[in-house]
């Protein structure tokens, strides 16, 4: 083996070692947040670490973890992610059975209560899914807790439209809302 063939291994072999530490580096930093912004979604913890899992997989398989981008791409992959799930048939019937064991569980403190609070979730996150996919994201990374630089950065949009953007889809939102019930 030649000096130029033994220098491009040695290269390859140092890259290969530091893509694992970038990566853990940006899953410790991110991990809780990408959950956080699926769990707002979706409103199930194991649900919310099944798309966050997706979305660190993926970014895995086809990005450097080091990319400057990588934390917004994750933000907007568990957004999107989330969305998907929701409007899945087969994880909205285990949400509803959850959902319901939930009820009976905390039916003893204050059973109206919680029937209230279970069928304001329920009626926006159907509503949630009919909205567009971006309006539906902005508000999600919105909402669990990302400014507006980093919801813009997550969305693909300039920080100064964020804004208009959040009361767009509050608007549609609430529209959807209302029409439910």
């Amino acid at each position: 083996m030649g000096a130029k063939a033994l220098e491009l291994q040695s290269l390859s072999t140092r890259r290969e070692a530091t893509v694992p530490v970038a990566f853990e580096r940006l899953f410790e930093r991110e991990y809780a947040r990408v959950v956080r912004i699926a769990q707002r979604v979706l409103g199930d913890a194991s649900l919310a670490e099944d798309v966050a899992q997706e979305a660190f997989m993926s970014l895995y398989r086809s990005h450097p973890a080091d990319a400057a981008y990588a934390g917004a791409w994750l933000h907007a992959a568990a957004a999107h992610g989330a969305l998907n799930a929701l409007r899945g048939r087969k994880r909205r019937t285990a949400r509803e059975l959850a959902d319901t064991a939930e009820r009976v569980d905390s039916a003893i403190a204050d059973p109206e209560r919680e029937a209230v609070q279970a069928e304001e979730r329920r009626r926006v996150r159907a509503a949630l899914s009919r909205i567009p996919v971006k309006s539906a994201t902005v508000l999600a990374l919105r909402y669990s807790g990302l400014s507006y630089a980093e919801v813009a950065a997550a969305a693909g949009t300039k920080t100064d439209q964020i804004g208009t953007i959040l009361r767009r889809a509050e608007d549609a939102l609430r529209k959807e809302v209302m029409r439910d019930g």
